[in-house]
Order: structure tokens, then C-alpha cells, then sequence
């Protein structure tokens, strides 16, 4: 029975399992959970995942959840994967969850809160707030800082320090891959200083096209739609700037 992947490719892990599925050869069922039509609330996907939390896989009577643990299944129960994805030497594999692990309480907690509190907050209609967002910048600054001192210190293009991606560098990589759709500004504010991240983000990308940019392609077209929605705002605020220093004052 063919592997089914619940996925929204708007989701970071989404794209994580689906670029490792496609780079392995892995053949597989894509079934879309449209997050922002809440989908993953529904009865139906409750009984896949009672997380309602996308991806999900289904293969054949086994369902899992938590794209980390996705990842390591796929790449221990499929034949084919190549070594350097989740190698089988027990120290190597043991650097990876290590990375996994930081990845999910620093990372992922300061690049998605801040994404969610500038961007994809206000598009998905909810509040925004601005001190939340600025304490995720600063844990987001933080973990790019680390990732390069402790995994990218090196010669080596990934996190092992080795020539070939590991399962850690595809997650961390799609995580930060969302900062796609800030404003150019705000990416370049948060982005630029790290230029061993920016080599690593390509290396990966170079790892796995064209699989990368395809599963990539809803983010740069969510890019694109932001940055009108945001010039069409900012001339409505300036036309209604106009007329109101054109109206006479009231004595």
C-alpha cells in the first residue's frame, strides 16, 4: 500500500517530509490539510491524528505524527535512502536528534512566533503583537548565531560537519526557509548577518533539486501576494494621510 503524506506545503515540516520523500525516490500520496481553511480540525483527520497537526503520514496501518519522527521512520524503513540522511553509525545519529532536539525549543519557537506576530498573523486574520514578535526575533537572532558557531564552524556544508545533508539540515533548513515571506527589509535585518547560514541554506537547496524550489514554489507565491497586500496599504494609508492635511481645520 502506497505511503500517504498529509501535508500543507505552507508548513515548514510539511516541505521537510515531502523534499525527503522525492529526493529518496519514495514513492508517496500527497494528501493536502489546508491549514488555513482549518482543516486539520476536522473529525475525519482527528482519527489520523488526534495532534490535528500536519505532516502525518499513514503507511499502510501505522500512522505517525511529528515531522522528526516522520523523518526517521522514512529514512530506516525505506530502502534506498542514502547513509548521510540518518547514518547508521549510533554517534552520528545520536548528533542528529541532539540538533532535532535544540531545533524544536529554539529555532522553531523563535522563526515561527515571530513569523506568525509580523506576517501570517494578520493575512490569517488573527491579532498582531508586536513584544511577542520582538522576543522571538531575539531567540531566532540567537539560534541563527548558534547554528553557526557550534554546527557551522567548520569546513564542513552541513551540520555534521560533513559534504552530504543529514535529516537535521532539511528540517532546519525548510524552518528557516519561511523567512521567505517577510518583508525584504525585515529578512535582510534578520538574515544578512549570517552568511554561513545563507551558504547553508544554499548547499541544501543544491542537495536536493529540484525538489527543493518545487516544494518551495507556495511560500515565494505567499511572498509575492504579502508584498502586494502590503503596498496596496501603505497607499491607502498615504491617500488618507492627503485628504486629511487637505481638509480644512476646524476652529
Amino acid at each position: 500500500m502506497e505511503l500517504k503524506v498529509y501535508a500543507d506545503r505552507m508548513s515548514q515540516p510539511s516541505r521537510a517530509v515531502i523534499i525527503f520523500c522525492k529526493v529518496n525516490g519514495i514513492n508517496f500520496e500527497e494528501i493536502k490539510v489546508d491549514l488555513s481553511k482549518r482543516q486539520q480540525l476536522s473529525a475525519e483527520f482527528k482519527e489520523i491524528n488526534p495532534m490535528r497537526q500536519v505532516p502525518t503520514i499513514v503507511d499502510g496501518r501505522f500512522k505517525l505524527f511529528e515531522s522528526h519522527a516522520i523523518l526517521i521512520y522514512l529514512a530506516s524503513a525505506f530502502p534506498g535512502v542514502a547513509d548521510h540522511w540518518y547514518p547508521a553509525d549510533v554517534t552520528r545519529r545520536a548528533k542528529i536528534h541532539s540538533v532535532l532536539d535544540w531545533h524544536h525549543s529554539n529555532l522553531r519557537r523563535g522563526a515561527a512566533t515571530f513569523i506568525l506576530n509580523t506576517v501570517l498573523g494578520a493575512a490569517l486574520g488573527l491579532p498582531m503583537k508586536p513584544q511577542v514578535a520582538a522576543e522571538a526575533e531575539k531567540i531566532l537572532s540567537s539560534s541563527l548565531s548558534k547554528i553557526e558557531s557550534i554546527w557551522l564552524k567548520g569546513n564542513g556544508c552541513f551540520l555534521l560537519g560533513g559534504l552530504q545533508p543529514s535529516i537535521a539540515d532539511l528540517s532546519l533548513v525548510c524552518e528557516i526557509m519561511q523567512l521567505e515571506v517577510l518583508d525584504e527589509k525585515d529578512r535582510s535585518r534578520v538574515l544578512g548577518p549570517h552568511k554561513k547560514v545563507q551558504q547553508w541554506i544554499e548547499d541544501t537547496r543544491n542537495a536536493t533539486k529540484p525538489h527543493f524550489d518545487e516544494a518551495h514554489k507556495i511560500l515565494y507565491k505567499a511572498k509575492t501576494k504579502l508584498q502586494v497586500q502590503r503596498t496596496l496599504q501603505a497607499n491607502s494609508e498615504r491617500e488618507e494621510s492627503s485628504i486629511r492635511k487637505a481638509l480644512p481645520s476646524k476652529m
